[in-house]
């Protein structure tokens, strides 16, 4: 008797089925009386002892000959299709794209980061002084005058009220400049601006003047 569907036996003969075993995982046992079972073939694999046949590979992964398991496109790779046979079969993430082990597709780089290589399983965070507002970037932006920007913004935030800055490059608040006593700042300020007439200011980082006080007055 001829050893059945997904096992196999060595021995020939009247005596074969009692020694017919399972196909081990990777392989199968398409038809009876084998030999020996069949590796399955690349792009395809077998997690399950006994099988009789084959199953496809998986997304974002790839199924080399006599598989067991589908192994994961190597972080920086994607794929979304079920026959890959090898790694170098997975696809590249592109500029502006990261992908992490085992994608199935690449994902655009959040806003505040960027890549501007190829095959890339992160995105870089922006550095301090500059910011990237939209996701999918090759590189960011130059911080804004009268703001700063730290590390990985997604945004340039305003110099705060008494300070100004006319830089591109500065990483925190307390990189602006200081209005000094005579003047003002707003927030968001490229400059300071000079007290009216009437007003005054005697200390630095203020963000308005302060009016002259009954029986005093400025006229400069």
């Amino acid at each position: 008797q001829k050893c059945p569907l997904g096992t196999s036996s060595p021995i020939t003969g009247a005596n074969s089925s009692e020694t017919c075993a399972s196909c081990r995982a990777g392989t199968f046992g398409g038809e009876p009386g084998l030999s020996e079972c069949t590796d399955c073939p690349a792009g395809r694999y077998q997690n399950d002892t006994g099988a009789t046949s084959c199953r496809d590979c998986e997304q974002g992964s790839y199924c080399a000959k006599g598989a067991s398991a589908p192994l994961p496109c190597d972080a920086g790779t994607y794929s979304d299709k079920t026959d890959l046979t090898d790694a170098s079969e997975c696809t590249d993430a592109s500029p502006g794209h990261f992908a992490t082990t085992g994608s199935t597709q690449q994902t655009a780089c959040a806003k505040g980061s960027y890549t501007n290589e190829t095959r890339q399983g992160e995105c870089t965070p922006c550095a301090g002084g500059t910011y990237q507002d939209m996701g999918g970037k090759t590189e960011c932006k130059p911080c804004k005058q009268g703001s700063f920007c730290e590390p990985g913004a997604a945004a340039a935030l305003p110099c705060e009220a008494g300070s100004y800055s006319r830089a591109t490059n500065l990483s925190a608040a307390s990189e602006c400049t200081d209005a000094s006593p005579g003047h003002f700042a707003t927030t968001g300020s490229t400059q300071q601006t000079a007290c009216a007439k009437g007003s005054y200011t005697d200390a630095y980082g203020q963000g308005a003047c302060t009016p002259c006080a009954g029986g005093t007055y400025q006229d400069e």
